[in-house]
């Protein structure tokens, strides 16, 4: 395991940022008081072991890098603005209620397109998928996710990524400062007080900007979005995209809050003295508890237009008539060719390395099936 005796300051790296893209141009300072305030929990509230310095440090850094790509790509792109976002799908829901699945199996549509994790890493328009075997940053970057699944194989069960799958998008609220998925790397509450009183409409503008320049090569596939910390700031996302279709999945919420902390605690293992055990538990809880609370708000003032709730009991029950039931209720086109590559995504997602796999215990992280059910009623 790579170690830092330090995470460094905001300043240091930022240096860093710019010494490896090249590049000086973060298209304004709106990122800088999130990403300090940040900075600062983590140097003085993470309780962040060497392993933990040197991997938050990275995550940092990396929002930072993705900021002057994507500042790189607004310039060298400007046709990105013309690119029209329409009735795109988002699906939120409690973390480990079927999202991932969801999302999966509504992206195997060839009308559809997904975030892929290394273009939310490294903003730009997305190359032919002919030309990905042969672009040798993309080829670093999937051999750096075979290692760490070697290395760690017990989380391909609990959620298996590389750098081509269709990933949550919170990457992309990051690099305006704004992101709860710090909260479920590391033990920050003065960025998390902070961070709750902001306004995130300005972060889902850059947002939508970052689909425009990422989709700028396939224009007219509909963007289908996958992010359970969605409804945390469902108000700001129905704002900036007002033709936005929402999928909730739906599941026993001891359930959920247990699997979320046990993958909290199972990728950020030796990473802190601080986020462990309990404390995992309780920051999580909690982090639910305001997700819910934004999220019952926005729904019961939206039009209902927009959303469909989805029972993960349905969805893994019957995926393929789950999927079918959404294209029906918004009157999307469901063809032959569609449901076939519907089946084909699902049989690939329960064999191999994706076979999902995983075993916790809410006692494990200091909560009782009682107090969730009482927190999230």
């Amino acid at each position: 395991m790579r170690e830092r005796d330090s995470l460094g300051s905001y300043d240091e790296i930022v240096a860093a940022a710019v010494r490896t893209t090249g590049l000086s141009d973060f298209g304004g300072t709106d990122h800088e008081e999130g990403v300090r305030i940040l900075v600062e929990a983590l140097t003085a509230e993470a309780g962040l072991t060497p392993v933990g310095n040197y991997r938050m440090r990275g995550s940092v850094k990396g929002l930072l890098v993705a900021r002057l790509l994507a500042e790189q790509g607004f310039a060298a792109h400007p046709s990105y603005a013309d690119i029209a976002i329409e009735r795109p799908i988002f699906i939120t829901g409690l973390p480990r209620s079927g999202t991932t699945l969801l999302q999966r199996l509504l992206t195997a549509d060839p009308a559809h397109q997904g975030l892929e994790q290394w273009l939310a890493d490294l903003p730009q328009p997305r190359p032919p998928r002919e030309s990905w075997p042969d672009d040798p940053i993309l080829s670093a970057m999937q051999a750096g996710y075979q290692a760490f699944h070697a290395a760690n194989p017990e989380l391909a069960g609990l959620h298996y990524s590389d750098a081509t799958t269709h990933e949550e998008c919170w990457r992309l609220l990051q690099q305006s400062g704004t992101s709860v998925s710090f909260e479920t790397q590391a033990h920050v509450p003065s960025y998390a007080a902070w961070l709750d009183k902001q306004d995130w409409t300005p972060s889902y503008a850059r947002y939508r900007r970052l689909l425009q320049l990422i989709g700028l090569n396939d224009p007219g596939r509909r963007w289908i979005l996958k992010n359970p910390s969605h409804l945390v700031a469902l108000d700001a996302l129905l704002e900036v995209f007002p033709d936005a279709i929402v999928l909730v999945t739906h599941r026993d919420p001891v359930t959920c809050v247990a699997s979320m902390c046990s993958l909290a605690a199972a990728s950020t293992r030796d990473t802190s003295t601080v986020f462990t055990g309990a404390t995992i538990g309780r920051t999580q809880l909690d982090l639910l508890v305001r997700e819910h609370a934004a999220y019952r708000a926005t729904r019961e003032s939206a039009a209902p237009g927009h959303f469909l709730d989805v029972a993960y009991d349905d969805l893994v029950g019957d995926p393929v008539g789950t999927v079918e039931a959404v294209y029906r209720h918004f009157d999307l086109p469901w063809e032959t060719t569609v449901a076939g590559a519907v089946r084909a995504e699902l049989d690939a997602s329960r064999s191999g390395v994706r076979a999902p796999s995983h075993r916790y215990a809410l006692a494990d992280y200091g909560l009782t099936e009682d107090q969730v059910r009482s927190a999230l009623s």
